[in-house]
Parts: C-alpha cells; sequence; structure tokens
C-alpha cells in the first residue's frame, strides 16, 4: 500500500467484530486510506469504540447512535462479525447451537444493514460489506454448518445489493480461505510441518496461508470509490484455491 493512498479520506466507517484479526486489520486499513472509525473498545482521534454483543438489538443501536453522536454520519459499514461454536458432523449440531450460528453470522448483519443503510443513504450513498468465507462455496467438514451461514450471507449480499441500489449504495463481500487468526488456529498451529501439509491438503495456489491483511486491502477497495460499479459480488481471498467456476 502507498504511503500517501487516502481514498477514503473524510469517511465514517463501523467496523463490527474489529478488536483482533481480520477485523482488526479491516479497521487499521480504513483508518491508513483516511477513514475515521468505530469498533469495540479502542479509542484515538479518528478511531471510536463501544463494547456490546452484535447479535443485542440494544448494542447494535447503541453501536449507530455513538457513531453519529461522535462523528455525525455514517458512509461505510462491515459487517465483519462471526462465530464457528463447534467442530464436527453436521447432523450433531444442536439446534441452539445452530440457532447462534445463524444468529450472530446472518440476522445481526441483517439488522446493522437496516439500522445504518438509512444514514449512509443520507450521505448520498456509500458501501456495505459482509465478510463471509470459502466455507460458503466449499463446505469443509467439522464446519459445515458454519459454512451454511456463510452461504447465506452470499444471497443476502446479493438481495441487498439489488434493493438498496437506488440508493447509491453498493453491498459486497469477502469470502477468505485459510487465514491465520485465533478463529482458525486450531487448524495451523501445530508448527511448521502441519502448515506446510494444510498448504499442499488445500491446494492453496500461492504456497501460504494468509493474513488478516491480505483481507483489509480488499475490503479498503470495496468501500471506496475505486469500486464504484461494483455491487452484488463477493470477492474470493483463498490464495488460489479453487472454489468456483
Amino acid at each position: 500500500m502507498s504511503d500517501n493512498c487516502h481514498h477514503l479520506e473524510g469517511k465514517v466507517a463501523i467496523v463490527t467484530a474489529a478488536t483482533k484479526g481480520i477485523g482488526l486489520a479491516i479497521a487499521e486499513r480504513l483508518l491508513a486510506e483516511g477513514a475515521s472509525v468505530v469498533i469495540g473498545k479502542k479509542e484515538s482521534n479518528k478511531v471510536a469504540g463501544i463494547a456490546g454483543h452484535i447479535e443485542n438489538t440494544d448494542d447494535q443501536q447503541k453501536l449507530v447512535h455513538f457513531t453519529l453522536q461522535k462523528f455525525g454520519k455514517i458512509n461505510v459499514l462491515v459487517n465483519n462479525h462471526g462465530i464457528n461454536l463447534r467442530f464436527g458432523h453436521i447432523l450433531k449440531v444442536s439446534d441452539q447451537v445452530w440457532d447462534k450460528l445463524f444468529e450472530v453470522n446472518v440476522k445481526a448483519g441483517f439488522q446493522m444493514t437496516k439500522l445504518v443503510a438509512p444514514h449512509i443513504a443520507k450521505e448520498g450513498g456509500g458501501s456495505i460489506v459482509f465478510n463471509s468465507s470459502l466455507s460458503a462455496y466449499k463446505s469443509q467438514a467439522g464446519i459445515a454448518a458454519y459454512g451454511i451461514t456463510k452461504t447465506a450471507l452470499i444471497g443476502l449480499t446479493r438481495a441487498l445489493a439489488m434493493g438498496l441500489a437506488k440508493d447509491n449504495i453498493r453491498v459486497n463481500g469477502i469470502a477468505p480461505g485459510l487465514i491465520k487468526t485465533e478463529m482458525s488456529r486450531p487448524y495451523w498451529e501445530g508448527g511448521e510441518e502441519m502448515e506446510k501439509g494444510l498448504i499442499e491438503s488445500q491446494d492453496i495456489a500461492l504456497g501460504r496461508l494468509g493474513v488478516p491483511e491480505d483481507c483489509a486491502g480488499t475490503v479498503a477497495y470495496l468501500a471506496s470509490e475505486d469500486s464504484s460499479y461494483i455491487t452484488g459480488e463477493t470477492i474470493i481471498i483463498t490464495g488460489g484455491v479453487q472454489a468456483r467456476l
């Protein structure tokens, strides 16, 4: 990234689940691009935060209200949040876990979008980005239920893109592959040999696992006017793993 790229100068962005991993990398990149950013728990002159649970509607409203009070507007929403509560066979997933996965991974982003979209529209348009997953396209053993929620996000992204186009709000997504975060740690924490085997078994063409910053640049692009004619798309970030035609 060039040191003098400020494609989001003057913009205000909300990034959910941004205290670590992909969310933190996204928040830092948007900040570097000139945006003011609202996340959870961290503050500086251009970064503000508020703690809460993303699936809680009261906390969602507090986050939006806090952003408007602090910065006066919203231009960008990044629905980065997501959980995976269980590794195992899909038929072993309890109703409680199933419901929680959809509540956090799908419903919360929809609710946040409903709250934020009118404010983005008031500014003449902007961008909303969802964090899906390679698992949305390529079902993986042990995390199939998680993958199904991420497939739902792709459908939600397309539907919202059509519904919000009249307000000049673009809605897109990213679908990361195996990125080195705390959530994916069980896959790669066994050392260099395990990591090498994982790269081979996953057929990662670029020969390495991803890092959060690999996702952040794509989100910054989708949030900026550089992608002004792109909506309803989900960009796969996998290092070359083949997942669709």
